[in-house]
């Protein structure tokens, strides 16, 4: 056992040594005393090829040394190119912090482990939580750096195709089908793409816009990203430093745009992807895409990535009535300016980001604006309160700091997102008095956690206040509770009291539907069903079938934040090429092949 020591360096290092030695011991004699009994393990595809937490030192146990002798993990060291042992604070528990690194029988990984005291021993050290991540494939490492392709400096064929020409063919696909078809050309198409192509593995990005950014480009007006830009740096190019602390799409759909053309990504806009079916036996896909020209082309990858969002089909809710409404109906994907609603009036349901977001361009547009509550909302300024979850990227490198997001357990998280939400409800303690008193319906999440898991379970019903909570707390946007309305009729909303909201413009703020009901429409019934519920977490501690292989061969999710994105691509775009290189089955039961 490790013995108490006053250098956090020593103590890390001493438990990486005895971790390594009890890995190897034919029992778990020497793992037993390493670990705390309110532990976490969570491994990312460097121990088991999955995505997975294991809780309390009982059953890690168990199932490590199991995962230990089928990759052969070894070599565990303190890195020496990250940020040095320290003490810190996570979840409200204060512990040593070491970011370390290993190899495995196929691969090599990263890690931290957080020591804090047993009580029940003595106060001696011992793991807490642990992450082993796989960071790369032996021998099929990224073409970057000392790796980098070589051109054609050396070997220039004057008379054949030059690097555009090789480019132009390449993105053609003509007479030849690529390996992975990524649906959806936002930042988790294009964050795939690009791990792909560094592993060597050819990928074409399909979108039906018809500009790359345009997803990001057509929403509306005055749309800016809510986080702050040193979180949300694409995989293998950053921002440049003197972009502005929350970047406006515009400026982030020109960034995607020059990306694709940096990163050499195949990239086809105007193209709808129309769905297709999977043979088990050859282990690929048939699918039918129509070109912007309106012709088809049906192609054979052997895996298709749905990059689409957390849910890719707006939610147009059945209200009984609307239909007697005369004026103009909108989806808030549908919305783009309130210029052409200067001096009209607008009903907009829905109180997350984009209703707030629309009512406040129709207001500062001159719409006269109503904002309809369907259900209690959280809401929190977008500063200092929404950047509290952000607040490692501060400082520090970007992949010590994604290193430590990947590192924090479901559990933890949510100690951790508790904490921040009550700090924030102090930090917003005047403006959520001010919504209280207009009878505005607030929550802080399930269990009081906070905004960032009430979108990772559910997407949205949350709001980062840029100036429009103050609007409807001061009167200038009025507030409506949906439950008020009786009706809908030709010139507005009817409510129970037998008063008329008139309008000329309702905007429906309501969301999307669940991801699952977009697999269902493209490959049929049979395969969503066998692939189940996409995004939350369910009974389990991950989320559901994202980033991971999924129940159904062939087919995987990539959605979230820019940084979920930058992320978890990584881990995505191994599994497929352990899986083109025979290292993964492409189904979800049975363990790798390691040596």
């Amino acid at each position: 056992m490790l013995d108490k020591t006053d250098d956090i360096s020593v103590a890390a290092d001493n438990w990486l040594v005895q971790f390594e030695d009890a890995l190897a011991s034919p029992d778990d004699v020497l793992l037993r005393p390493l670990f705390h009994p309110d532990s976490y393990w969570r491994d990312v595809l460097a121990l088991s090829w999955n995505i997975q937490t294991v809780n309390r030192a009982f059953a890690i146990l168990e199932e490590l040394p199991m995962h230990a002798r089928r990759s052969r993990p070894h070599d565990f060291r303190i890195d020496a190119d990250r940020a040095p042992p320290r003490k810190v604070i996570r979840a409200g528990t204060e512990a040593i912090e070491a970011i370390f690194k290993f190899e495995t029988a196929v691969g090599r990984g990263h890690g931290i482990v957080r020591l804090i005291g047993d009580a029940a021993d003595d106060g001696r050290l011992k793991a807490w939580t642990l992450l082993t991540a796989l960071e790369e494939l032996k021998g099929f490492e990224e073409q970057q750096g000392d790796r980098r392709p070589r051109g054609q400096a050396y070997s220039r064929d004057f008379r054949g195709p030059n690097w555009l020409d090789q480019r132009k063919t390449s993105a053609e696909y003509a007479g030849r089908d690529p390996d992975v078809l990524v649906v959806g050309g936002g930042q988790a198409g294009l964050a795939i793409a690009a791990r792909l192509k560094q592993l060597n593995i050819d990928a074409l990005i399909v979108d039906r816009e018809a500009r790359v950014g345009d997803n990001w480009r057509r929403r509306y007006h005055a749309l800016t990203l809510h986080n702050q830009v040193q979180v949300n740096h694409m995989p293998y190019m950053p921002f440049p430093p003197n972009w502005p602390t929350y970047i406006p799409k515009d400026k982030l759909a020109n960034w995607f745009e020059a990306y694709v053309d940096a990163m050499e990504l195949n990239f086809w806009t105007g193209t709808e992807f129309l769905g297709g079916g999977y043979d088990e036996a050859q282990g690929r896909w048939s699918v039918e895409l129509r070109r912007a020209d309106g012709t088809t082309r049906r192609m054979q990858p052997r895996h298709v990535v749905l990059a689409t969002g957390v849910s890719g089909i707006p939610n147009r809710p059945d209200i009984p009535t609307l239909e007697k409404f005369a004026g103009k109906v909108l989806h808030s994907s549908g919305y783009e300016d309130g210029e052409d609603w200067a001096g009209k009036r607008a009903l907009v349901i829905g109180t997350g980001n984009s209703g707030h977001d629309i009512a406040q361009d129709l207001h500062s547009s001159g719409a006269e604006v109503t904002l309809v509550q369907r259900s209690s909302t959280l809401v929190t300024n977008i500063e200092p309160s929404a950047q509290l979850a952000y607040a490692a990227y501060n400082e520090g490198t970007l992949e010590d700091n994604d290193l430590i997001a990947t590192s924090m357990p479901l559990a933890l998280a949510k100690r951790s997102h508790i904490l921040m939400t009550e700090k924030s409800k102090e930090l917003d303690k005047p403006l959520l008095d001010g919504l209280s008193r207009v009878g505005f319906k607030l929550d802080f999440g399930d269990g009081g956690t906070g905004w960032q898991f009430k979108y990772l379970t559910r997407g949205g019903g949350y709001y980062f206040n840029v100036g429009c909570s103050d609007l409807v707390a001061g009167g200038a946007v009025r507030l409506r509770q949906y439950a008020d309305i009786d009706s809908f009729v030709s010139e507005g909303a009817r409510l129970k009291s037998g008063e008329t909201v008139g309008a000329d413009l309702i905007v429906l703020a309501t969301g999307y539907r669940p991801q699952e009901e977009l697999v269902k429409k493209l490959f049929g019934e049979a395969t969503a069903d066998r692939v189940g519920p996409i995004w939350g977490f369910g009974d389990g501690q991950e989320l559901r079938n994202m980033y991971t292989r999924t129940p159904q061969p062939g087919l995987w999710f990539i959605a979230g934040s820019l940084a979920q994105c930058r992320i978890n691509s990584r881990f995505l775009a191994l599994q497929i090429k352990a899986i083109e290189e025979g290292l993964l089955p492409r189904d979800v039961g049975p363990v790798a092949r390691l040596s």
